[in-house]
């Protein structure tokens, strides 16, 4: 098409950043054969990794790929997630090493409780005696539970309880909606569910168990809730049905042999949220799994057994499960476990959790960096983040400045960066570079990991070498998804009847660039048709942002009788940038100068934040509905609903579309 060169400008950079030569100095894999070690023969590869880990069983097959889609990885083997968690490292001698740093959002009010040690120890203990608490409550292996929780031990506790009895849990994000919490319960037919009295948000206790008491007369299959006391809001609790967990916990058995686990059974199910259809629930399994969240945890962070580690995901989404609880702590590392907002009490929280822990890998999202930025660096004054070695982004394509910006500014440009890119359904990382072997180019996810197969596919379904397309996974992995729980025929519809059943169809549009890179441009159905010219969001929203004076932007589209569909762009402006019709007209302009006119963007809005999650992610779903004048409906779950009120306003007020 016609705009493509000129978008290969914007999804392109003179800058490269090849790793530090002390850094590859003490780095684990400095050596680029490992890539062809593992193209070689892929299954001795993820081999190598199982073998790290502690089988009961030995397996027979290291893959089965006979009747794709559906494969199974280390079949005949047996083992346990929690023992390889949590055992191997106590029996080791490690038991008094710290497994998290905990931190309350609260931390300055709460005295000792506030900042909590949690060792391998700890954890063995608590986790043992929970799940005896649910073994207790008749909760046995293949039987759902729901963990609806907010960023504390105890639910890392639930989970690895879960996995010790072969239970599968099913884990909803503490933020969402009492619906939202119903629909996963209901489809997945919890057996008991685990929660909080209330959650704290920006100091202020958030009920939790109160939106459980009302979705609970229709889940009937719900037997049981176990109530962690967080808050000390004196929640309502049923006789028989309500329990509380401290008092469970404290007089459990504390020992409970875990159960061994093939290693294709189940380990959780995470829904995703569907944006034109009901939550798709991902089904992980237990070996192979396993074995690719630490392989890739200790390769992708270079790990060191003194780091000091920090994802700053919630648990609720598929980065808190892979990278905050199973990989970590199958790699026995010390995390930290922060509970609140990046901007509580103030816009420093993250600087002075990093300086007291001394902080030394930190992974984290697109939209929180930019948010930084927005801040400023004057807030970085004064906080030693010397401590730094490793930075990781998560979640979103890194737009160029963003990266350049984290490099400078929070990595003291000595710290390289691991972009990294996956999915709820991959379950591990893909593509990303290893941070001793990897020259970087920011806003590139680089290149697949060793082991792994991807390839973009062009307009003609035919694997190209450069250009852009749709990206595609060509070989089998172990950490992926196996099924959709209690939807197997959508499951191959959604991920495998595009190319064939042999051929994952991710659902992101990318690039492939002269070295093999890949550029990933955000999801096949975000891209706007204007006048015939198809335009990716994330390449509108990314020359956006390389305006100085934009710190985040969302773009959509919207229908237009004259182009089919036009641009509208909602941008939050830097501090102390003016934002009036002169900076509006320079931004439309700067557009047009980094792609083309046709993706000058027809209406612009400013907000001080955009709608977000409170993990931060940006609702664009809600941005449609607001541009369209639609009835919004609940919106109390997100970070500052009061944003959504000024920019439908101005929406209003401007005649809309």
């Amino acid at each position: 098409m016609a705009e493509e060169p000129e978008l290969d400008v914007l999804l392109s950079t003179e800058l490269t950043f090849p790793p530090p030569s002390g850094f590859v100095a003490g780095a684990g894999w400095s050596d680029p054969a490992v890539y062809e070690r593992a193209a070689a023969d892929p299954e001795a590869w993820w081999a190598g990794w199982a073998e790290e880990l502690e089988w009961i069983e030995p397996w027979h097959t290291v893959l089965d790929w006979s009747d794709p889609p559906h494969a199974k990885w280390f079949e005949g083997g047996k083992l346990n997630v929690s023992a390889n968690c949590l055992d191997r490292h106590v029996a080791a001698g490690r038991g008094g090493k710290v497994a998290f740093h905990w931190e309350a959002e609260d931390a300055d009010q709460a005295g000792p409780e506030g900042r909590r040690v949690i060792t391998y120890d700890w954890l063995l203990d608590q986790t043992q005696r929970f799940a005896n608490v649910l073994k207790g409550l008749g909760v046995g292996k293949g039987d759902v539970v729901g963990i609806f929780m907010p960023m504390i031990p105890e639910t890392a506790v639930a989970m690895l309880a879960c996995a010790r009895i072969g239970a599968v849990h099913n884990v909803v994000f503490g933020g969402f909606s009492a619906s939202s919490l119903k629909e996963r319960m209901e489809v997945s037919t919890a057996k008991a569910l685990v929660t909080a009295d209330a959650t704290l948000r920006r100091g202020a206790p958030m009920p939790m168990k109160e939106k459980v008491d009302g979705v609970l007369p229709d889940l009937p299959d719900l037997e049981h809730v176990v109530v962690v006391n967080r808050c000390g809001t004196g929640c309502a609790m049923l006789d028989g049905r309500d329990i509380d967990w401290q008092e469970a916990v404290a007089a459990a058995d504390p020992v409970c042999v875990p159960e061994p686990m093939d290693a294709e059974d189940p380990l959780y199910i995470l829904y995703t949220s569907g944006s034109t259809a009901k939550p798709k629930g991902i089904v992980h399994t237990t070996g192979g799994y396993l074995t690719q969240v630490a392989a890739t945890h200790r390769m992708v962070f270079d790990l060191k057994d003194d780091d000091v580690y920090w994802c700053a995901a919630d648990i609720g989404w598929v980065t808190g499960h892979s990278y905050i609880v199973y990989g970590p702590l199958a790699n026995g590392t010390t995390s930290v476990m922060y509970e609140g907002a990046p901007d509580y009490p103030g816009k420093d929280r993250w600087w002075q959790i990093i300086e007291r822990y001394r902080v030394s890998i930190l992974y984290t999202a697109p939209t929180v960096i930019r948010s930084f930025m927005k801040w400023g660096e004057a807030l970085l004054a004064g906080h030693d983040l010397s401590s730094l070695r490793l930075l990781g982004s998560v979640g979103e394509p890194i737009n160029p400045r963003a990266w350049l910006w984290y490099h400078e500014h929070i990595g003291g440009g000595r710290c390289p960066i691991v972009d990294t890119w996956w999915q709820t359904e991959t379950g591990a990382i893909m593509i990303s570079p290893l941070p001793g072997i990897t020259t970087t180019k920011p806003g590139s996810a680089t290149l697949p990991l060793p082991g792994i197969k991807a390839a973009i596919m062009d307009e003609s379904d035919e694997m190209i070498e450069e250009g852009g397309g749709t990206l595609v996974l060509t070989t089998p992995w172990p950490a992926m998804a196996r099924t959709l729980y209690g939807e197997p025929e959508r499951y191959i519809e959604t991920y495998w009847s595009r190319y064939g059943n042999d051929v994952y169809l991710v659902g992101d549009a990318a690039r492939i660039d002269e070295d093999g890179y890949v550029w990933i441009v955000g999801r096949i159905d975000d891209v706007i048709n204007v006048s015939g010219h198809r335009l990716s969001t994330m390449e509108v929203e990314s020359a956006l942002v390389s305006n100085e004076g934009v710190a985040e932007a969302a773009v959509i589209g919207v229908p237009d009788d004259a182009t089919g569909q036009a641009i509208v762009a909602f941008i939050t402006p830097q501090d102390g940038v003016e934002a009036g019709d002169g900076f509006t007209i320079a931004l439309r302009e700067h557009v047009a100068e980094k792609i083309g006119k046709l993706a000058r963007p027809k209406r612009i809005y400013f907000a001080d934040d955009l709608p977000k999650t409170r993990s931060g992610k940006i609702m664009r779903r809600l941005l449609r509905d607001i541009a369209d004048g639609k009835e919004l409906g609940d919106v109390s779950t997100l970070r500052d609903p009061s944003v959504v009120d000024s920019l439908a306003g101005q929406v209003k007020a401007s005649g809309g579309r």
